[in-house]
Order: structure tokens, then sequence, then C-alpha cells
């Protein structure tokens, strides 16, 4: 995967951009247990707690959503201006695959993650287009695909604590009218689903879950970020809760752009099909 070589955008339409990208109070930022893919389209707690999440958000001038379903060798963000639906599952209603979330890109949101970002080269990418860790929470939250999303990969090759550090340089986003959304599940284990009565909506989760999505709440409400990223050390519930940091990592990113003052709220705070974790929360000013 190769950067986009050349201008993002003329100097009269980069102009334009910045003035409809002025400077305003600071944005929430949000961690979204996305779970499974038909939350998308069916009509459950989970999805209903979003849309009414996504309605006390207003609307943003912009998201740039960090997906746990872009893993990328080396840090790119999406670039073109009508990104395409991915459906990367399988074995799901024809419904979701006809699914489509028409929203537009933004050259300008990308050219300020690149600039945010000292630490590391983030390159331009032009193939991606919004996963279903992005477009399965967008579509709830913002039903009408009238504002401009960015996805920031995930590169696998980084720390946890490289993760956090970037993700910190990200915080000054907040304040040019982008709401920040983390997607992904922070206890997220496929491979040990247990469905209770079929349902992925039902609450039901093993001890070791239970008592892990306790402690990583707790460490949140008492921002506790150290720990969160040292994640590891929670012995062998970590390596049941997160035996691959994809999932996890989103929710790092939202932690690291936490402000001082910000306020806390849980949403969609459950354990589902004994092993994934839908809590989801949102810091905000």
């Amino acid at each position: 995967m190769l950067p986009i070589a050349g201008s993002i955008t003329s100097l009269e339409s980069l102009a334009k951009a910045a003035d409809s990208f002025a400077k305003s109070e600071s944005m929430p930022v949000l961690f979204v247990g996305h779970g499974s893919p038909m939350n998308a389209i069916e009509d459950n707690r989970f999805s209903r707690e979003m849309k009414t999440i996504g309605k006390r958000m207003g609307k943003p001038s912009a998201i740039l959503m960090i997906s746990a379903h872009w893993e990328t060798k080396g840090s790119f963000v999406t670039i073109q201006e009508k990104p395409q639906t991915i459906h990367d599952f399988g074995g799901f209603p024809q419904a979701l695959f006809e699914a489509q979330y028409p929203a537009p890109g933004s050259t300008w949101l990308a050219g300020e993650t690149q600039k945010a970002v000292a630490s590391n080269q983030i390159a331009f990418d032009g193939k991606w287009g919004f996963d279903h860790g992005c477009w399965s929470v967008a579509m709830n939250m913002f039903p009408l695909a009238d504002v401009p999303i960015v996805q920031l990969s995930l590169d696998y090759t980084q720390t946890a604590s490289q993760h956090y550090a970037l993700a910190q340089q990200l915080k000054t986003l907040r304040n040019k009218g982008v709401l920040i959304i983390g997607s992904g599940n922070m206890i997220h284990n496929l491979g040990m689903l247990s469905l209770k009565g079929n349902s992925f909506d039902e609450p039901y989760g093993y001890d070791w879950a239970m008592e892990l999505n306790s402690k990583l709440k707790q460490d949140i409400e008492n921002k506790n970020h150290q720990s969160l990223i040292n994640y590891t050390s929670f012995g062998k519930a970590a390596s049941l809760a997160i035996p691959t940091p994809e999932h996890y990592l989103p929710m790092l990113y939202t932690l690291a752009m936490q402000n001082e003052k910000d306020s806390l709220e849980f949403f969609n705070d459950s354990v589902v099909a004994g092993s994934i974790s839908m809590t989801s929360f949102v810091f905000s000013s």
C-alpha cells in the first residue's frame, strides 16, 4: 500500500475547507463497542443506544474513525472523496451485504490528521473504504450519511504505548469540529463465543469476562491509563479477553484524547455471547 502522490487539493479548495472547519469548542471523543455487524441493520438495544448518542452529538464537521478492522504496516488515512462500503465478513443475511453507507470522505481531515502527528509518518491511502467497524457504527449514529468520514489505520508493528502516544497528538482535532470515534470491543474473543438463546443481544458473559469488564471500567473511571496500556499484566483474563489487540487498541486512542475536565459516560454497558464486551463510553467537555 503506497501513499498517494501529489497535493490533496487545490489551494482554493483548501482555503474553503479551512473556513468551513473553523475552530470550535472541544468535540466529544467516543469509544464504541461495535459487536456484531448486524447491529447496523437490526433494531436492538445496542443500535437504539447508538442512535440516541448520535442525536446528542449533533452534526460534527467531520469524523475521524479508528476501526479494529483496518490493520496495516505503517499508518494510513483514507483520502478518497467517495469511499466504498466494505462488507468484510461472511455468513450473514443478504440484507447486510446490500447495506451501503455513502458518506463522503474528507481530504481536509486526512491532511489535518497527517499534520497533527509528528512522531511517525502517516501516508494517504486511496483504496480502503469504510469497513464494518466504521459504517455499522456510523449508520446508527449518523443515518443520513451526510458527515464526511476519514479512517485511520492501526499499524500492527506498533506497541500499545506507541498507539497511545500517536493518539495523544490527534487531540487537537477535537478543537476543529472533528468527532473522533474508536470502534472495537474491549473484550473480544470470537473463538469462545457462547450464544445464550441464539442472540447477540441478550446479556451473558463468562465470569472472567464480567470481572475484566468491571476492572477496565474502573481504570477508565480512575483515569488509570497506564494500567490500561499495560493490559497484558492482567494475566490469564487478558489472554482470554484480548487474544489479539486490534479490537482493544481503538479504546486506547479514545483514552489518549481525554481532556482533564471531560465528563465520562458509559453506554451499552454489557457483555454478550460470553466473550464480547459491548461497553462503550464518551468523553465530553
